[in-house]
């Protein structure tokens, strides 16, 4: 399954792992009597998110940027809530759809598995009509005075039989049980997988709301620009002062204009890749109707967080389930050298005539079978099954050290996000206040245009810092609820209003 990657980038961007894959154990059609599966077990994914707190951006890699496209494209907008943006991402993005195959066969595995350790019943009706060679099969007799037939026949007879056979042995009662982990691990990929999926919309949910704030934003210093330029107009009218203060004002106009041009662009396609995203056809126009209020958050504990994501991550549970195929597929290899059971029964009838003279035979068979020299390949099974089973556990100490690690960098980047916020607030309030000087000052004529231009601008950066800063914040909650293991569930909890 090809990765997806979610980061925040400012700089040097910072990126997750691949998703979940599902590599279920394989296994051979009926499994013989002794004969070991080798362990290839699922690969875990490091679904983690690193987000920056700064000027954050989303990128989705791989098969989850497609979808299955559903529904039909209506003349009335969609109104899209985030909770119906993660639900449908959930449903028809294709790297959910993709996981859920990856079950399917590991489910079909599990089944081959357990119809090993199950008896073989067929049945057989068979009409035989025969004629022999006597000669050609060693029999030449010379007596004489007799004479005995070189060829006998043709005759004929049928049998009608049913057969049972079965064969147990450790070995494939730990197989299943290994098959059985191995499915196991690949539905807690699924559920990862949906947890990258619920993370990767609500960070464009985010986005596209966060890039309506800066249109609006844009707008509104648009019309700041459009009231100081006429305010140069009029006083360059009245001789109060010089036409450059009219062409600062202009070209500050034009500046924001052109800013506006370039966010709605963004904006546009930014809703393009969120219907992607989630299988909303393209040319469906959409609203969001899901406001995010701010709300800080309770100062987390953070041990107590790293241990609900070893216990509730589903990229953690799948590595263990995975130890746990592993173990087992390293008890059957072991299980090779103990004996196995082997049963075989047939009943039916035989005879020339089914109506007259057919008979009744069966034959019931058991036995013992004791493995006593198999060249090596035994222990060459169980060195390839230690080595499956420590590479399980490295990755599985890997994945709670991983996990670890997300919760301590979601922690980090949420308390960075919270004092930047706080920063901003206050920049974007100074900075309303400065451009309101700045013009009362133009307006008494102890400053020009330059004075207020800049203070346009300062503000114009401000108000983008601080929606940057509350983008960052609410994905940098979305991404604590990522990392221990909450994503589907949290998302919803920690960004809308109760």
């Amino acid at each position: 399954m090809a990765p997806l990657v979610l980061h925040a980038q400012f700089g040097a961007p910072l990126q997750s792992g691949p998703a979940p894959q599902a590599q279920p154990l394989p296994l051979s059609g009926r499994q013989q009597s002794g004969s070991v599966v080798p362990a290839q077990l699922p690969q875990t994914g490091q679904g983690a998110t690193s987000v920056s707190t700064i000027n954050p951006s989303i990128q989705i890699q791989g098969v989850y940027q497609g979808s299955v496209p559903n529904g039909n494209v209506t003349s009335e907008p969609l109104s899209l809530t985030l909770q119906d943006a993660v639900r449908r991402g959930i449903q028809y993005n294709l790297g959910a759809i993709s996981a859920a195959q990856a079950v399917r066969q590991a489910r079909g595995l599990r089944e081959s598995a357990a119809a090993q350790l199950l008896p073989d019943i067929n049945g057989r009706i068979a009409e035989t009509v025969q004629q022999i060679n006597l000669a050609a099969e060693g029999f030449r007799f010379h007596v004489p005075g007799f004479n005995f037939p070189t060829v006998v026949g043709p005759f004929n007879y049928f049998d009608a039989r049913g057969t049972f056979t079965e064969s147990l042995s450790a070995t494939g009662v730990r197989n299943w049980k290994s098959s059985r982990e191995n499915a196991r691990s690949a539905e807690l990929s699924v559920q990862d997988s949906r947890d990258l999926i619920s993370l990767a919309v609500a960070g464009s949910y985010l986005q596209l709301i966060s890039s309506t704030a800066r249109i609006k934003t844009a707008m509104a210093q648009i019309e700041t620009a459009q009231a100081v330029l006429q305010q140069a107009l009029d006083r360059n009218r009245n001789g109060l002062n010089a036409r450059i203060d009219v062409n600062r004002s202009q070209v500050e106009l034009q500046t924001q204009q052109l800013r506006l041009t370039s966010l709605q662009n963004d904006f546009d396609k930014q809703k393009i890749s969120l219907a992607r995203l989630i299988g909303l056809p393209m040319a469906q126009v959409f609203t969001l109707a899901t406001a995010i209020p701010y709300r800080e958050p309770p100062q987390p504990d953070i041990d107590l967080l790293i241990q609900q994501a070893w216990k509730e991550r589903p990229d953690v549970k799948a590595a263990e389930a995975q130890v746990k195929a592993a173990q087992y597929a390293r008890n059957a290899a072991t299980g090779e050298y103990l004996p196995s059971i082997e049963i075989s029964a047939d009943y039916g009838a035989i005879g020339i005539n089914p109506k007259t003279d057919a008979r009744t035979t069966y034959t019931a068979t058991g036995g013992v079978r004791i493995p006593i020299m198999r060249s090596g390949r035994i222990g060459a099974d169980v060195t390839q099954a230690d080595a499956a089973l420590a590479q399980r556990k490295a990755e599985y100490g890997d994945a709670k050290g991983r996990a670890e690690q997300d919760v301590r960098n979601a922690v980090l980047d949420l308390n960075t996000a919270i004092q930047q916020l706080k920063v901003a607030e206050s920049s974007r309030t100074l900075s309303g206040d400065t451009v309101e000087q700045a013009q009362h000052r133009f307006s008494a004529g102890v400053a020009d245009t330059i004075e207020v231009v800049q203070a346009q601008e300062a503000m114009a950066t401000a108000e983008q810092d601080y929606i940057t800063a509350l983008y960052a914040f609410n994905l940098a909650k979305v991404a604590l609820a990522r990392a221990i293991g909450q994503t589907e569930q949290g998302v919803i909890r920690v960004l809308e209003a109760p």
